[in-house]
């Protein structure tokens, strides 16, 4: 991985933070069942839908109805949740969610994922939630994977959904992906849809500025269990008529079972690496030249976590939800990773535990999982890293397939300082999807990107969290959508701040 000078030098101004520790907080019962078409999904998306600053869980539920947990934490104190039955996402089927702002009138919406219909659901500002009527048109397939962006001048946000295994067809279900959708708007209404062709099995999707153009394409990860031949990774290049990326242009062919994807820059040069979930082994992968060239970091990094830490198992891992964050703010990344397998997989460990993998300074990756108590052994699905009572800490969810959803709260002491960013501005794209947001301290540099998409089946929405170590003041500035960039005001540490074009 390539590493600074400077980044090696600041890791002797961090302070000393203590083994992560979360303890496991109680929710009202939720459950993530069903049969085949349910041994994926599972996702949780972690949006605040209450105005209050503190994020809702809204879980998939398969064949039993999804549920929104609304969210009663004091700040700063131990997280509570209570189930609702009223906000109108009590539906079946749901493989997963993600929120976005799809109208731009500054209250979250979500794209929910099904076996059959998928649902653009318009937030009410009251955590409840009505369709939209702005052209969309889902159809009836195996929708598993969803990200959005908003391309230049338009009204609504782009979406693409990712679909699996084409049910219809009689020859399945191996070798019969079905097409992906792209979903480009025109005015204020969506037009029929694109085929992305040829599909894969599609299980994560991510709309990223990969290079810092000022364009996003999308990554899709595609499962190799049911492509079984002729399948790969795929990267579209987003151009008035998107095509992938091949040979030409740098893309080298990356085959696994792949499940999540999550991306973040590691090691403060601006640019994001990238993190793949898979059955069997985790790649992180770092792009190396101008193009689209992307390399597996080396095993020593400790980023495969590919058999069990614990319980027993020595078969091999399967991963599925990702999500970088800072759970010390040591002002490392660290990594979160949900397991479980698919079902009764016997080539794959069944004791499968979640991984926290703690980020530091030389690009290694160490395993805290059992230590910081998330090592669950529950099939574990969708999940959310993300701070739900406002104290600085990350906290950890996971939506389990046929065992109890599960809370833990961070409880980390002596982490180093914090700072939340959330950028807003007016007109379309309310909450700047695709801006990037770099933070400096000395010579230090924190880069994150906003997205819709990634990870498995669900994301988060809100502020970005980053974790800057022993600084207590940052310059933070914002590269907006379309180009536009903020000065570098000086912000004091420990808080969450909005920033307003």
């Amino acid at each position: 991985m390539r590493r600074s000078a400077i980044a090696v030098a600041l890791l002797a101004a961090l302070p000393a933070t203590a083994q992560p520790a979360f303890e496991p907080r109680p929710l009202p019962s939720h459950i993530y069942t069903g049969g085949w078409e349910h041994f994926v999904g599972g996702g949780l998306a972690a949006f605040d839908c209450s105005g209050d600053g503190l994020p809702e869980l809204y879980a998939a539920g398969g064949s039993n109805p999804g549920q929104l947990f609304l969210n009663g934490s004091e700040p700063g104190g131990d997280l509570t949740f209570a189930r609702t039955e009223s906000s109108g996402l009590e539906i079946t089927g749901v493989i997963g969610a993600y929120p976005l702002d799809i109208d731009s009138d500054g209250v979250l919406d979500l794209a929910v994922l099904r076996v059959g219909d998928n649902l653009l659901l318009r937030g009410t500002g009251d955590c409840r939630f009505a369709p939209m009527e702005i052209g969309f048109q889902s159809g009836e397939a195996w929708s598993t994977a969803f990200s959005a962006t908003w391309e230049a001048g338009a009204e609504l946000p782009t979406l693409a959904i990712g679909n699996y295994v084409d049910r219809a067809d009689p020859e399945g279900p191996f070798g019969t992906c079905d097409a992906n959708r792209l979903y480009r708007p025109e005015g204020d209404a969506y037009a029929a849809p694109l085929a992305l062709e040829p599909g894969f099995c599609a299980l994560s999707m991510l709309f990223t500025d990969w290079a810092r153009t000022g364009r996003p394409d999308l990554r899709v990860s595609n499962d190799r269990h049911y492509y079984v031949r002729g399948g790969e990774e795929q990267l579209w290049a987003m151009e008035d008529t998107p095509r992938l990326y091949g040979p030409e242009d740098g893309w080298a062919s990356h085959q696994l079972w792949g499940m999540g994807i999550a991306s973040r820059d590691l090691d403060r040069d601006g640019l994001a690496e990238v993190y793949l979930t898979s059955m069997g082994d985790q790649r992180l992968q770092i792009r190396e030249g101008d193009g689209p060239s992307y390399v597996d970091a080396r095993y020593e990094q400790g980023a495969t976590a590919h058999r069990p830490y614990t319980g027993g198992d020595g078969r091999p891992s399967t991963g599925w939800h990702a999500a970088f964050g800072d759970v010390d703010n040591d002002g490392w990344s660290d990594l979160f990773v949900t397991k479980g397998n698919v079902e009764q997989m016997p080539g794959s460990a069944m004791d499968d535990p979640n991984n926290l993998l703690m980020g530091g300074a030389e690009g290694v990756f160490t395993e805290a999982g059992l230590e910081a108590g998330i090592a669950s052994l529950h099939r574990g699905r969708g999940g959310a890293l993300v701070d739900l009572n406002a104290d600085g800490r990350l906290d950890i969810a996971v939506v389990n397939r046929g065992a109890e959803m599960e809370l833990f709260q961070n409880v980390t002491p002596d982490i180093g300082h914090w700072l939340a960013v959330l950028p807003l501005q007016e007109g379309p794209n309310r909450f700047a999807i695709g801006a990037h947001v770099e933070l400096r301290a000395g010579d230090a540099l924190w880069v994150q990107e906003i997205t819709v998409g990634g990870g498995h089946a669900g994301g988060v929405a809100g502020p970005l969290h980053f974790g800057i170590g022993a600084a207590e003041m940052v310059d933070i500035r914002v590269i907006w959508p379309e180009g536009a960039v903020s000065d570098w005001p000086g912000i004091a540490a420990d808080q969450t701040v909005t920033l307003t074009r």
